[in-house]
């Protein structure tokens, strides 16, 4: 078999050419989409000004005034982009935003360079592909389209592409925005990163679109000793404490909970799914304990979206090859279920690690947001969007099982949804992880799909 047929098989059917945005639109967007992901902008590495720069100069070269483009941030090299497309002001804007940084990578660890744009077997690779260039990329793109054709929208269109989603932080974007230039972004919604087209095996499932998430929290575990010879070691370890402290963290779950929007998902997808996996979504929507285990067991994104996690993802520890440590700390990253508070996590971590030598400490200021509306006017365009490129998939609201920019929005009373288009394996997310990647054909489909949403949602009627 082909490579190119077997691609195609992997992939499932795609868009006709004549379906999708116009060539010279598409290949704006890869341009752009380039572009932006060879500049390094890690959270902690990189700088997001480039990137608000270069997409500046794209949308002055459309004709774009000046006055209604602002590059600013909360530091020299965290610079945001907010640019605004006026519309007849009939209706309150609508708030298009994308983050421009990018969690760390290291190119030892990666199949190709993460700062170069490959495509490589149906595949776009790169830090951001997926989280979250591509729709910083699609939204710039088809903004200049929508001035390009003259659409003459009932409300004014604002894209906001923001610094530091990944950290928050002083230097957030949407954060520093709310704070200091409200003006700029004051919507009357705003759609974002958070939720995307969900496959399994190829096939699509369902477009799903966030209307709650997760809130994060990060805990510092630290154990002290007094150290001493490492030629005359003792029980009484600094690592050893922290290493069966996490190994027992290893080992525990949260219990499930549900809520509203776990409980339409999975009302929903009952109807979607098929024989005993069908059967368990129905008893899970009803609340049934053991039809839940499964589906959490069936797959990580299933089981983050039903309980609080916490997992160890930073260690360190002693401070020479020939010394007892007299440090030993890991980051532990929780996110936590909108129901959950911060107390119990804490509470039940600290049973959990079952060491009086381990300390726990929360890092940072812990923020979390209400969940939006499930709007009918909205959903029924997404509705309306989704099923003219693929007809037969159905809109689910969703509880994503990370964090977004989203939650200082609600906070400020700007609901926000999570909606991209972009269809990815449910279980091969690689967002922040090794070999990031977006399909070409998604990120293309995804690029048409946004744009029929936001003229559905601007349109004069």
């Amino acid at each position: 078999m082909g490579k190119s047929l077997l691609l195609a098989l992997i992939m499932g059917p795609c868009l006709a050419a004549d379906t999708l945005s116009p060539p010279a639109d598409r290949a704006l967007a890869h341009e752009i989409f380039k572009q932006i992901i060879e500049i390094k902008s890690g959270f902690t590495t990189g700088s997001t000004t480039p990137v608000a720069d270069a997409l500046a100069a794209h949308l002055k070269a459309a004709g774009f005034p000046p006055s209604d483009i602002f590059i600013g941030g909360a530091a020299p090299h965290k610079a945001n982009l907010v640019v605004r497309y006026h519309g007849s002001g009939a209706l309150k804007p609508l708030l298009l935003l994308a983050h421009s940084d990018v969690v760390e990578a290291k190119r030892e660890d990666w199949s190709f360079d993460p700062f170069q744009f490959t495509e490589h077997d149906g595949y776009f690779y790169g830090r951001g592909t997926s989280d979250d260039k591509a729709q910083a990329a699609v939204w710039i793109a088809n903004l200049i389209r929508y001035k390009r054709e003259g659409f003459k929208p009932n409300r004014d269109i604002i894209v906001a592409i923001t610094a530091d989603e990944e950290g928050g932080g002083p230097f957030n974007g949407v954060d520093w925005l709310i704070k200091n230039h409200r003006e700029l972004i004051d919507a009357d919604l705003c759609l974002n990163e958070g939720g995307w087209g969900e496959m399994s095996g190829g096939k699509r499932i369902s477009n799903d679109v966030q209307v709650s998430e997760k809130y994060v929290a990060n805990f510092r575990l630290e154990v002290h000793n007094k150290g001493g010879h490492s030629s005359m070691p003792v029980p009484d370890n600094a690592i050893y404490h922290l290493a069966a402290g996490l190994e027992r963290l290893s080992h525990f779950s949260f219990p499930i909970q549900t809520n509203e929007v776990t409980r339409t998902y999975a009302e929903k997808m009952s109807k979607i799914q098929t024989g005993s996996l069908a059967d368990d979504f129905r008893k899970a929507a009803a609340g049934d304990a053991d039809a839940l285990q499964r589906i959490a067991g069936a797959s990580p994104a299933w089981n983050a979206s039903l309980r609080t996690t916490c997992v160890a993802t930073q260690l360190e520890g002693g401070h020479a090859m020939n010394a007892l440590p007299q440090l030993a700390a890991a980051t532990v990253n929780c996110r936590i279920l909108p129901d959950d508070t911060l107390e119990n996590v804490q509470t039940r971590l600290d049973k959990v690690l079952a060491d009086s030598e381990i300390k726990l400490k929360v890092i940072g200021e812990v923020k979390r947001g209400p969940s939006s509306p499930l709007r009918p006017d909205l959903m029924a365009a997404i509705s309306r969007a989704t099923d003219s490129l693929w007809p037969s998939v159905p809109v689910l609201p969703m509880m994503v099982p990370g964090a977004t920019d989203g939650l200082y929005l609600r906070a400020a009373r700007i609901p926000t949804y999570g909606v991209q288009g972009f269809f990815m394996e449910r279980d091969d997310v690689r967002a922040h992880g090794r070999d990031e990647r977006m399909s070409v054909n998604g990120f293309y489909e995804g690029q048409t799909f946004l744009y029929q949403l936001v003229k559905l949602l601007s349109t004069p009627q």
